[in-house]
């Protein structure tokens, strides 16, 4: 992973200081609010329902166990300590969520300025984790060893991130700005849902360059972004994000939140955006001899690369016959059996796999962890994974440098911390965000409703029988949860101040499962809470009767029978309850 500066650390810490002192000014009066705002989401503090809350930045996913181990402090001290303001709220948990940030809900805005000292200490900030500017980097949660990669997207992540941050043309954005970046033949970064997504492919000649997609996102208007260059060398990536972002800044509404986001404009301009963009593009290439664009060259490219171990130390490749052989499963070893199927992904490197440690268990929220939980991931990571973990768009951590050899100790590890629910892929692995419980800005509970479709779907068995379903429920139309992807989507509503809930079919993020990004369709009106699990089991159930057989998927019976018998059946869930009432 990459390694810090001193550059890099002291540029942190002199971040922590700076917002020490903005604090200390605001805490005594001299900062109002409203001057306040802005400094303090430009490090990732908001102010949610109940509390603040800190995002803490993970640039494209990656994390060393003492990255992680900062995070259960900052949990343990912090989230909802002993004697503080927000004891017994429900503290002591990070949330990781689908951009793979870390979110705490319960930390005083008094020792804000102590979290980002620990935070600097391990390498780590909030800088541009919220706010309208160009936020965190993210990628492939297997990027660097993913078996279907083309190119490794970190190093081009990482040139983002140093060129993004704190970029002065850039921090005050119509609207909040996200960029994703994958370099594998499988897009599990979900780049066509971003503001900005970047693909890296090779052309005929085998140079390295981008698909540039443009406009894309979710909330109140879910859309794909547009392709506006099929091919465009590496070295001009930042000039062309700079033109992006520079039209979008002088032209992006300002005068309505709801219509603000980069997607607006493209959609609403069409070809004049990208006419402009090219403009503007040719423009800044134009005076490059005045030292005005930001062309990458192989030297800086090799700087950056230079801060990764592309290949750590200690990784020996194992020969092809011993990497392809099939792992063994001991007599009687059917849960070890089943981990190894959902939970363990194929490697670059010979020898090697990349495994998932699930963060869906009954009784939690999804993505949580508790303080001893992620030290108990930090201690897995440095016992079987060099140090290193990541953080998954599916709300999960990732080992990227477990032995074959090492699987099965691994496993039992995990099991016995918690981490090793064979569930990966399945109904219950889902997404969500943590909606009414601490957002402000929630219309209605996430969390409730995915405990209530965990404990309907408990059953390993079935969830096999059932197959692979990405379900995904936000608290509200922003869409943190990204319901719009979901091939079962959940999108809390209010209605005069009681929770219901919209159900949508047939989204996709462009992952494994379906190629192909697309928004799901709402299949009726909403429901209320107590209706929603009958809803999905209903879906589940019709689905299963409608397959043409246990191998075609939830998403592909969905495209090739439409929603009709789906719709059915989830309206039939309606008029039980109105029976019964």
């Amino acid at each position: 992973m990459y390694r810090y500066t001193s550059f890099d650390r002291q540029f942190v810490h002199a971040r922590a200081a700076q917002f020490r002192d903005q604090l200390g000014r605001h805490l005594a009066g001299e900062l109002g609010e409203e001057e306040f705002r802005p400094l303090r989401l430009h490090n990732g503090w908001y102010v949610q329902r109940h509390a603040p809350m800190l995002r803490v930045a993970v640039p494209y996913g990656e994390l060393s166990s003492k990255q992680l181990r900062a995070l259960a402090l900052v949990a343990r001290e912090f989230d909802g300590r002993e004697g503080g303001r927000y004891e017994g709220r429900g503290g002591g948990f990070g949330h990781f969520t689908t951009r793979q940030n870390c979110q705490f809900n319960w930390i005083a805005l008094e020792d804000s300025a102590d979290v980002m000292d620990v935070l600097a200490d391990a390498d780590m900030h909030g800088i541009q984790t919220s706010g309208n500017c160009i936020r965190n980097i993210t990628s492939d949660c297997f990027a660097g060893v993913a078996a279907d990669e083309l190119i490794d997207p970190r190093p081009y992540c990482e040139i983002l991130r140093q060129w993004s941050t704190l970029h002065p043309e850039f921090a005050f954005l119509p609207r909040k700005f996200k960029i994703a970046v994958s370099g594998a033949l499988e897009d599990r970064a979900a780049t066509a849902w971003h503001d900005i997504g970047l693909q890296l492919k090779k052309n005929e000649a085998g140079e390295i360059g981008f698909e540039v997609r443009v406009g894309g996102g979710m909330g109140r208007t879910p859309i794909i972004g547009t392709v506006v260059r099929g091919f465009l060398p590496w070295q001009q990536i930042l000039v062309f994000i700079e033109a992006i972002v520079r039209v979008y800044n002088r032209y992006g509404r300002r005068d309505n939140m709801y219509k603000a986001r980069i997607k607006i404009l493209v959609k609403a301009e069409g070809q004049k955006f990208i006419d402009a963009v090219e403009t503007e593009f040719a423009d800044i290439l134009e005076r490059d001899a005045e030292g005005f664009a930001h062309r990458l060259t192989d030297a800086e490219l090799a700087r950056v690369s230079a801060g990764f171990e592309l290949v750590p130390e200690g990784v020996v490749p194992a020969t092809e016959a011993y990497s392809d052989r099939v792992v063994a499963v001991p007599a009687n070893g059917a849960a070890y059996a089943r981990w190894l199927e959902r939970n363990v992904h194929a490697h670059r490197i010979a020898g090697y796999r990349a495994v998932t440690l699930s963060l869906k268990r009954a009784g939690q929220p999804p993505g949580d962890a508790s303080a001893d939980q992620m030290d108990g991931a930090a201690d897995l990571a440095d016992r079987f994974s060099l140090g290193e973990l990541r953080v998954s768009h599916d709300q999960n951590l990732v080992l990227p440098w477990v032995r074959v050899s090492d699987l099965e100790a691994l496993w039992k590890a995990a099991r016995a911390g918690g981490f090793a629910t064979p569930n990966i892929g399945y109904l219950t692995d889902m997404i969500a965000c943590p909606g009414g419980d601490t957002c402000a800005l929630a219309n209605a509970r996430s969390i409730p409703i995915a405990a209530a479709i965990n404990e309907r779907f408990d059953d390993l068995d079935e969830l096999h029988d059932i197959g692979d379903i990405d379900l995904h429920i936000s608290g509200c139309i922003n869409s943190c949860g990204h319901h719009h992807s979901g091939h079962i989507g959940i999108l809390g509503v209010d209605k005069d101040g009681q929770e219901w809930y919209q159900v949508s079919l047939g989204g996709s993020d462009g992952s494994a499962l379906a190629l192909v990004p697309v928004a799901g369709k709402v299949i009726g009106p909403s429901f209320a809470a107590d209706e929603v699990t009958d809803v999905i089991e209903a879906v589940v159930d019709t689905y299963r009767n409608e397959r043409r057989s246990e191998a075609e998927r939830f998403i592909d019976t969905v495209k090739r029978v439409g929603l009709a018998p789906f719709k059915v059946a989830a309206n039939a869930v309606r008029r039980a309850t109105a029976l019964q009432a």
